[in-house]
């Protein structure tokens, strides 16, 4: 009968730990909620930076593409250029000539000049609005690269947070978000 008593004894004692550990677990999950909450803030950083991303790379193809049509127009322009300094010099040469069989010549050599000058004016206005395209998407890429530089480091942050359970870092991380946030904006917007 001892040992009956002393087996429900030790029972009893089990089941008081048993609910002593069951309630220190239920408290510490308590105390860590917040962490799953950092835990989806991770992976709303995470999709926004990936996001981020992708408009960043929309935004340096945009400036590589203007670039080198701009390059295009510009070598056009030269092109336009050089023919009109070859039809310049053999109207200058035909003038001298005097001979009257030239005149129509001379009178289509005019009109090509004319022509190159209006033909140059577009090129030109073309490639300018090619090359601002270029500086203002490079404005949006580099500030889309500030974004994702600030959204990595608060990504990283956050994970720090979770390893040493640290809440301020978790705030310092959604700051930095916020940042990153403002800067993806203002690339978008502009």
């Amino acid at each position: 009968m001892n040992e009956l008593q002393q087996e429900i004894s030790e029972l009893k004692q089990f089941i008081v730990d048993l609910k002593a550990d069951r309630a220190a677990t239920k408290e510490k999950e308590k105390r860590e909620a917040w962490t799953k909450y950092v835990s989806l803030t991770v992976v709303i950083i995470a999709v926004i930076a990936a996001i981020a991303t992708q408009w960043g790379g929309k935004f340096s193809s945009r400036v590589q593409m203007s670039q080198a049509q701009a390059s295009d127009q510009w070598s056009y322009y030269q092109a336009k250029s050089i023919k009109q300094h070859l039809d310049e010099t053999t109207m200058a040469q035909l003038a001298h000539a005097d001979d009257p069989a030239m005149a129509g010549t001379i009178a289509k050599l005019k009109a090509d000049l004319a022509r190159y000058d209006q033909e140059k004016a577009d090129i030109k206005a073309k490639a300018e609005g090619l090359e601002k395209t270029r500086d203002e998407s490079s404005k949006r890429s580099g500030r889309m690269a500030t974004a994702i530089s600030y959204f990595t480091v608060a990504i990283a942050i956050a994970s720090i947070c979770m390893v040493t359970k640290k809440k301020p870092l978790w705030f310092v991380s959604m700051i930095l978000a916020a940042v990153g946030l403002f800067h993806a904006i203002t690339a978008w917007t502009m």
